[in-house]
């Protein structure tokens, strides 16, 4: 990676490390409505890839790959906070369907189904999946879903870091014991999409052949899936008042 006279050759880092941009870029799709551009979240990458560099240099360490994944994937989020990225109406359109989730399993004692959502909710089947599909980027818990925490994302406030607070911590691992139970119940094919997803890392079109089902129909798994997980955790978490 460096040249004759032992300086970093930045244009060789560049191209080795352009694979893992697009990588990351493909993989938060999922998590993003439609109006994103996919060549956005690559630029974006491609800067966060270029400040990974350049902190390199100055004797980061050797694991290279791993810090400039958080630092692309940090860019990309940046860059997609400056843009007000999730319309409000998409959220509202979200609760409706965890209202009407979290009604249906205290009624039933099971996940509802998809037809049983749309008849709850007064629509056609394929209206519900409209609106899921549209839905494309909710995410499983949202700032103000927990109070004015300052702008960070509250999944990237509880990851693991020094000087963590040991409340906090205790906290955190009430909230994953809680994620975790909640995606063992969620419905099989959810579940093994959620698994492809977030474990094996693979995007929706990779997923789509696993499951023999049309990219756009896992990311309405997907958005369904976490307004199930939504409605589980945040039903147990403290009202706010006001």
């Amino acid at each position: 990676m460096y040249n004759a006279q032992g300086v970093l050759d930045k244009d060789q880092f560049v191209s080795q490390h352009a694979p893992l941009v697009k990588r990351i870029a493909f993989h938060l799709m999922a998590k993003l409505p439609p109006s994103v551009e996919v060549e956005d979240l690559i630029q974006n990458g491609m800067l966060g890839l270029l400040d990974a560099i350049s902190r390199f240099e100055d004797g980061l360490g050797a694991q290279f790959e791993t810090y400039a994944a958080q630092r692309i994937r940090g860019a990309m989020l940046d860059g997609l906070r400056e843009n007000d990225w999730l319309p409000r109406g998409l959220r509202r359109d979200m609760r409706r369907i965890e209202a009407a989730i979290h009604a249906l399993e205290q009624g039933h004692g099971r996940p509802p189904t998809e037809a049983e959502l749309a008849a709850s909710l007064d629509m056609a089947l394929a209206d519900y999946q409209k609106m899921l599909q549209e839905a494309r980027g909710h995410q499983l818990v949202y700032l103000e879903d927990m109070g004015e925490r300052g702008d960070e994302d509250f999944l990237e406030r509880h990851l693991a870091g020094p000087g963590a607070d040991p409340l906090a911590a205790l906290l955190d691992q009430d909230m994953r014991n809680t994620l975790v139970r909640a995606i063992e119940e969620l419905p099989e094919r959810e579940k093994m999409m959620m698994s492809l997803y977030y474990d094996d890392e693979l995007n929706l079109r990779e997923i789509g052949e696993v499951l023999g089902v049309s990219e756009s129909r896992v990311c309405q798994l997907h958005t369904q899936a976490i307004a199930r997980l939504r409605s589980r955790i945040l039903g147990q978490q403290p009202k706010k008042s006001g």
